[in-house]
């Protein structure tokens, strides 16, 4: 069990403020924790120039390495001449400088005699042996020190590599673990100190086994992207357009890095950077940030370069067609053995890559981790895997793939002959109820037993069926509770889309655990929250005429029901949330979000507007906020600006300042304590609960209305919007103002709703909504004219 002791961290200190230094402490200032950005002072009169440089380069990368950028103030620039002596203050001090052994030792002798006898000190080095930095340290502060290797971008990547030296105090390394899961919201996990750790070790070595098969199939760049993207359970950039987006010069140092230190690996002679890749390189042509490497955009169509002529041309994958349909019929994991009988080369291929994976994975597992369990995640989480290469293998048939794998060794079609380890063949299984398989002890290992992960009540990707007692389920939603006291609700729609049925059977739910339990939560199993409303749906009922009133009623109903609910209502919430979504979150009691919720009304973008109650709520809340003696107008603006625009937060601290969610609401920074965090609220929620009573909203009248309609016509005859455009913007504009009434007038919620349902209603028959419905179900984007 962790410690009662908890790591408090105050104050950190990252030392090198490139781009991953910076990131670094971006994501500090992100879950609110105070950073010192240190780098060398600069000549001149700001001797801070290089902080002060990449701190407004931070401001402006996508995607965003700030949640909100006003974060940014609780990062401050020092350097090493003037400031040294405050990393006396610092509890956690992290050097990210470039991948140097004397530099990074010179910055620890420069540093040592200032850092705190409490504080830990972490190198994020990305493969240098720990052993050895830790050598250059003093005793005393050797016991502190661990490796901490973010993956990037920080914010978004989830991996942090934990690294122990042989001195490495293990009550400091559990507390840090639970640290960075709880506050920065990471998958952790312990890899041991060898070369390039694990998820680089076996990632990049996955990319070079890649390079090496298409080159021996000849396969064109396009052709291996088509391969190994989605359909292998791969992130869709796939291989070489990622290649792009990380940088082919990063890529090409990378490759080198592993080269040099890896002297000892049977596999070495893989590590060598292709000479299509050196060429592109040498050119300049470095990928998206020099808009051209193996991808380049040509107008408006993508091209690739060509693997023999080495000029570009349009991508033209052409996939093996009996391939592709054998793959729709059947995952990969059913899938795999028989790739390796097929006769294409793209199957082939495929096998290929799978099987020198598998078996450059097994023979380095006893000694670049504890368990299969860390290499799989590593690559889940470092480079956003599905599956991972232990339990793809044991799902595709341990023995069976062994043999396979045996028998390609034999006749020397593996990229190394090194024999599989002994325990290959002595297991049938790598994960058992036991645990995960550890070659090193050659034993089964539970995960380690840290208290903070005893909030994580269920982890995204488990089957529905685990999850609690249920107590209500149809084809629509499924209500049950985790503790017996506690009812949650979860949509089982495709996306968490919002339908007629879904509202009838959330009505139902709502007033079942008004009857039953003490608080409702509103969670999915899976990201996202909701798509909103199920577009599909609301076509069909067009095309057929059907009558539409009556089911947006029944949305604004479920809404009220949620607002008014005689017990309180929590959402948790991760991922998207839009439209019906946004709106169903607006109307609960207290809504607790991981920092990773994309959180917005976004009907205008199909020809609509805010119906389900969002409209009403933006009001609500602009009377609130605005002072007795004077209007809502400044509120309804912003909100209208937002709800026109169709904005759709980048963060759940965006959405704080857009007004989607309040400040009393919860941030988690770890997606997978959202629930655990809801029933901490929902509790101390009913413990004293009485519902909210409907009280009448001030609106912002004609006189707000004019002087949007005026900034609308601008926006017109400026063409920065279209004639269909701006009816769109009108129309938020007539509901969110009360566009017809005297300046704070007070009106019923009712009369909003009415609005809501009225201004809805008449947009749905118009030929422009109609077809900006067809054309998001048909293409995914937003119809602009």
């Amino acid at each position: 069990m962790e410690s009662q002791t908890r790591l408090t961290i105050r104050q950190v200190a990252v030392l090198g403020a490139g781009v991953m230094g910076a990131q670094i402490a971006a994501h500090f200032a992100n879950a609110g924790i105070r950073v010192y950005l240190y780098d060398l002072a600069s000549e001149g009169k700001d001797p801070n120039a290089i902080i002060h440089k990449a701190l407004k380069i931070l401001t402006r990368l996508q995607p965003a390495p700030l949640a909100d950028k006003s974060l940014i103030s609780l990062i401050e620039a020092k350097n090493y001449t003037q400031h040294i002596a405050q990393l006396e203050s610092c509890d956690l001090i992290i050097e990210a400088i470039a991948e140097n052994m004397q530099w990074k030792t010179d910055l620890f002798t420069q540093i040592s005699p200032h850092i705190a006898p409490h504080a830990l000190l972490a190198s994020n080095t990305s493969g240098l042996s720990l052993q050895q930095l830790m050598a250059h340290l003093p005793e005393p502060l050797q016991q502190r020190f661990v490796g901490i290797h973010f993956f990037n971008p920080p914010r978004y990547m989830h991996l942090v590599e934990l690294t122990a030296t042989s001195k490495t105090d293990i009550l400091s390394l559990d507390q840090l673990e639970a640290f960075l899961t709880r506050e920065l919201g990471k998958g952790v996990i312990r890899a041991l100190d060898t070369p390039n750790f694990i998820a680089n070790r076996i990632g990049v070595f996955a990319i070079l086994a890649i390079f090496h098969h298409a080159e021996r199939y000849q396969l064109d760049f396009d052709t291996v992207d088509a391969l190994t993207g989605e359909l292998i359970g791969h992130p869709k950039s796939a291989t070489f357009r990622t290649a792009d987006v990380v940088g082919l010069d990063t890529l090409v140092h990378v490759i080198n890095a592993a080269a040099a230190v890896l002297e000892t690996d049977p596999w070495r002679k893989y590590y060598r950077v292709p000479t299509w890749l050196q060429s592109l390189v040498e050119k300049g042509a470095l990928g998206q940030k020099t808009r051209a490497g193996v991808y380049k955009k040509v107008k408006k169509a993508i091209h690739v370069m060509d693997v023999n002529s080495h000029e570009y041309r349009p991508v033209a994958a052409d996939i093996n067609q009996a391939l592709m349909a054998l793959a729709a019929q059947q995952p990969l994991d059913k899938l795999l053995l028989s790739l390796r009988d097929h006769p294409h080369p793209h199957a082939q291929f495929l096998w290929a890559i799978h099987r020198d994976v598998f078996h450059y994975a097994a023979v380095l597992l006893a000694d670049i981790a504890d368990s299969v369990r860390d290499v799989d995640q590593a690559l889940q989480w470092g480079f956003a895997w599905k599956t991972g290469v232990f339990s793809l293998w044991q799902a595709a048939g341990w023995q069976a793939v062994t043999n396979a794998i045996n028998e390609d060794i034999q006749a020397e079609k593996t990229m190394s002959t090194t024999p599989l380890p002994d325990w290959v063949h002595t297991i049938e299984k790598v994960y058992t109820a036991q645990g995960a398989w550890s070659a090193r002890q050659q034993q089964y290992l539970l995960p380690r037993d840290l208290a903070v992960y005893q909030r994580q009540y269920y982890h995204a990707g488990q089957d529905s069926a685990p999850y609690g007692h249920t107590i209500f389920e149809d084809d629509s939603v499924r209500c049950w509770t985790h503790d017996g006291e506690i009812a949650i609700l979860s949509f089982k729609t495709k996306l968490h889309t919002i339908s007629e049925a879904v509202l009838d059977s959330m009505q139902h739910c709502i007033k079942l655990a008004a009857q039953h339990y003490s608080a409702l939560i509103l969670w999915q199993t899976t990201a996202p929250f909701s798509a909103g409303a199920d577009l599909h749906q609301l076509h069909d009922a067009v095309i057929t005429n059907t009558p539409i009133a009556s089911v947006v009623e029944k949305f604004q109903q479920t809404s009220q029901l949620l607002r008014y609910c005689s017990i309180p209502t929590i959402a948790a919430v991760e991922g998207l949330a839009i439209g019906g979504g946004c709106e169903f979150l607006m109307h609960c009691d207290r809504v607790v979000a991981a920092l990773e919720s994309y959180i917005g009304l976004v009907e205008v973008g199909v020809g609509l507007i805010p119906a389900g109650g969002g409209c009403k709520l933006l009001a609500q809340r602009a009377d609130q906020l605005t002072p007795a003696t004077q209007d809502p107008s400044a509120y309804i603006q912003q909100y209208f600006e937002t709800v026109a625009t169709a904005t759709v937060a980048k963060s759940a601290r965006e959405a704080q300042q857009l007004g989607f969610l309040t400040s009393s609401d919860v941030i988690v920074m770890h997606s997978n304590e959202i629930l655990h965090i809801a029933h901490q609220h929902a509790r101390a929620l009913a413990a004293n609960y009485r519902p909210p009573q409907a009280q009448l909203i001030r609106v912002a009248g004609s006189a707000c209305f004019a002087n949007l309609q005026a900034h609308l016509v601008n926006l017109r005859e400026g063409a920065f919007i279209t004639e269909e455009e701006y009816h769109i913007g009108l129309a938020v504009a007539e509901v969110l103002t009360g566009s017809t009434l005297a300046p704070n007038t007070q009106v019923t919620e009712a009369w909003l709703l009415a609005e809501e349902c009225r201004v809805f209603t008449q947009l749905l028959t118009t030929d422009m909504t109609q077809q900006r419905i067809a054309h998001m179900l048909n293409t995914g984007k937003p119809l602009r004219r």
